[in-house]
């Protein structure tokens, strides 16, 4: 579903649940819901599931998988329970079901969380997620909101997820030449999470349907600051550049843009690709972390080994949310 028609439905629920134990809810555009239990421990919930991505069914789980997970990590939180959601088609056999299952458990375990159950449906379409449950220090809990100017810009995985799935399932890529985008999307955000926890990061969010430009409009207030990219730091997967030249651009990536362009502002030197790749819908994307400049040594060194990550932008002071795009 595309942000604008998302952004109506939201608008006919209640806003007005003020109980104090709510402390991430539906007024903010975050990740996850956050709810205190006591002084030291919060509970972190999320739900997420999709079509396949990839023709495996194990990869596809395990994917999947690390996608929702991800919400639990882009709020600073430790996943510590799952529960399957799979809609699947009967006639496609239950040895099928049996291996995106097995490839979402996986990335549970992986995650050092537990599977406590689930739940299937008869459908036309395959779709598989999770509901996660994680916990989180209340005082620890990163959010969307809270940038400040002169805040970098860090994203933690390449972009391209959206333009390489079309051409995967267009029969113009195959699999194996998106072995790198596959890895990529199967990796946890955990090694990212704590680093921009280490790091003190003042918001956090992480990247997915709504592209690089939606997720971080998330991150900028009604009024007081802007972002400005650089096209020329933007990460990609391998062969996202020869796909997106042959016309490989996502339908969802034609709404993110319509819905958003008024909030973007980009520079006539910057590139096609570049331009697509603001509103490329990911698939279990990496994290936005905006951090002081004066702690960027510390994330550093917790990302340790991690590849693909890069400072993309800094924080800037501006009347309304701006994202303004260089080259």
């Amino acid at each position: 579903m595309g942000p604008e028609d998302l952004e109506k439905i939201l608008r006919v629920l209640p806003q007005d649940d003020i109980r104090p134990e709510i402390l991430v809810g539906l007024d903010t555009p975050d990740d996850a819901g956050v709810f205190m239990l006591d002084d030291d421990m919060a509970l972190v919930h999320s739900l997420d599931f999709f079509t396949p991505i990839v023709d495996d069914p194990y990869l596809f789980g395990q994917i999947a998988a690390a996608n929702a997970l991800s919400d639990i990590y882009a709020m600073g939180g430790i996943p510590l329970s799952a529960m399957n959601i799979a809609c699947f088609p009967c006639s496609l056999g239950m040895d099928m079901l049996a291996r995106i299952l097995e490839g979402g458990f996986s990335k549970i375990r992986e995650a050092g969380a537990v599977l406590l159950g689930g739940h299937t449906l008869d459908d036309d379409e395959p779709k598989y997620g999770l509901a996660v449950t994680g916990r989180v220090h209340p005082e620890r809990i990163m959010t969307s909101l809270g940038a400040c100017p002169g805040d970098l810009l860090a994203l933690t995985k390449p972009l391209g997820t959206g333009i390489l799935a079309t051409a995967l399932k267009g029969g113009f890529l195959s699999e194996a030449e998106m072995t790198q985008a596959i890895e990529g999307m199967s990796r946890l955000n955990y090694a990212a999470s704590r680093a921009a926890l280490q790091a003190g990061a003042n918001g956090c969010t992480d990247v997915t349907g709504f592209g690089l430009a939606g997720h971080l409009l998330d991150m900028l207030p009604d009024h007081g600051l802007g972002c400005e990219i650089r096209a020329s730091r933007l990460p990609l997967y391998e062969n996202t550049r020869e796909m997106a030249g042959m016309g490989m651009i996502p339908a969802g990536a034609y709404k993110n843009r319509d819905f958003l362009v008024e909030k973007v502002d980009v520079a006539g030197e910057v590139g096609e690709l570049e331009r697509d790749l603001l509103y490329d819908p990911q698939t279990s994307g990496g994290l936005l972390v905006a951090l002081s400049p004066h702690e960027l040594e510390v994330f550093e060194q917790q990302m340790g080994g991690e590849n693909g990550w890069t400072l993309i932008g800094r924080f800037f002071e501006n009347p309304s949310p701006l994202i303004r795009v260089i080259p």
